[in-house]
C-alpha cells in the first residue's frame, strides 16, 4: 500500500495549525499507525517546541544544505512517531536549497504509512515547496473573516498543484455569535469540515509546558476532537462510546 503524503497548511499564521499537525500526528501514532512528521517551516519552526523536542543536533535545515542525511535528523516522537524537525539557526535557514525536499520525501515514504507534513504559513516559496512534496492537502483555520480569506487562497493554490483536497479543520471554535459559522465555512471555501476543534485552555497550558494536550489532557474536550479527526483522516470508525457519549448529550438519557 503506498503511503500517504498530507501537507497541512493554513495561508494564515496564528490558527493553531502546528498544534493541529501535532496532536493529530500524536493521535494517528496510537492508533497504531506508522506515522512519521516533518516539520517544513524552514523559516519559523515550532513543532520542535509544540512536541517538547527542540533539543535536536541534526535538522532538515542541514540536510538541505547538504551538511547531514535525512537519516540523521530523524527522531522518535510521541507515541513512537517519526519525526524530522527543522532548525531554529537563522544561518542555517539561509543556506537551505528548498527544490532537494521532494527527494527527501520520497526517501521518508520507504518506511511509513502516513507522512504529515507541516507547511509554513503564507503562500511563499517555502509554503509551495511544502505542497508540491504532498499529494494532499489538509487546511486549518479560524471562524474569522481573515483566516478564511488566507484559508480560501491556500485552497485554490493546492488545487492548482492537483493536490487531492481533504477538507478543513475549524479551530480554536468558541461558539460564539460574532464567529463565522461551519455551514458558512463549508459554503466559502467549498471543502468539508472535517472536524471542529472547540477553544480548549488546556492546550495552551499544554504549549508552555512543551507538551501536546492530547498526551497532557487526554480527556480535554480538544483532545477528544484531535482523535476523531485523526479517525476520520485514517477512514476509521469513531468509537462506539464516543458516538454514544455524543447522543447522550444530545438527547439525555
Amino acid at each position: 500500500m503506498t503511503a500517504r503524503t498530507i501537507a497541512i497548511a493554513s495561508g494564515k499564521g496564528g490558527v493553531g495549525k502546528t498544534t493541529v499537525c501535532a496532536n493529530v500526528s500524536i493521535a494517528l501514532a496510537q492508533m497504531g499507525k506508522k506515522i512519521t512528521l516533518l516539520d517544513a517551516d524552514l523559516a519559523m519552526a515550532n513543532l520542535g517546541i509544540t512536541l517538547g523536542m527542540e533539543d535536536t543536533p541534526v535538522t532538515l535545515h542541514e540536510v538541505l544544505s547538504g551538511d547531514a542525511n535525512i537519516e540523521d535528523a530523524i527522531y522518535e516522537g510521541p507515541a513512537g512517531l517519526r519525526f524530522v524537525p527543522s532548525g531554529l539557526s537563522l544561518d542555517a535557514f539561509l543556506r537551505v536549497d528548498v527544490e532537494k525536499l521532494k527527494p527527501i520525501v520520497s526517501t521518508l515514504l520507504q518506511d511509513t504509512d502516513m507522512l504529515l507534513i507541516d507547511a509554513p504559513g503564507g503562500l511563499g516559496k517555502n509554503v509551495l515547496g511544502a505542497m508540491i512534496s504532498a499529494a494532499e492537502l489538509l487546511i486549518v483555520t479560524m471562524p474569522d473573516p481573515s483566516a478564511l480569506a488566507d484559508a480560501l487562497k491556500t485552497k485554490l493554490v493546492g488545487k492548482r498543484l492537483n493536490m487531492e483536497i481533504l477538507g478543513v479543520v475549524l479551530n480554536m471554535v468558541r461558539g460564539d455569535k460574532a464567529e463565522v459559522t461551519s455551514e458558512e465555512v463549508s459554503v466559502l471555501l467549498d471543502s468539508p469540515i472535517l472536524q471542529s476543534i472547540p477553544y480548549d485552555d488546556n492546550v495552551k497550558r499544554g504549549s508552555v509546558e512543551g507538551k501536546p494536550v492530547l498526551l497532557r489532557n487526554p480527556d480535554s474536550p480538544a483532545s477528544k476532537a484531535f482523535k476523531k479527526l485523526a479517525a476520520i483522516l485514517a477512514g476509521e470508525e469513531i468509537k462506539e462510546e464516543e458516538k454514544q457519549g455524543f447522543f447522550k448529550k444530545i438527547f439525555g438519557r
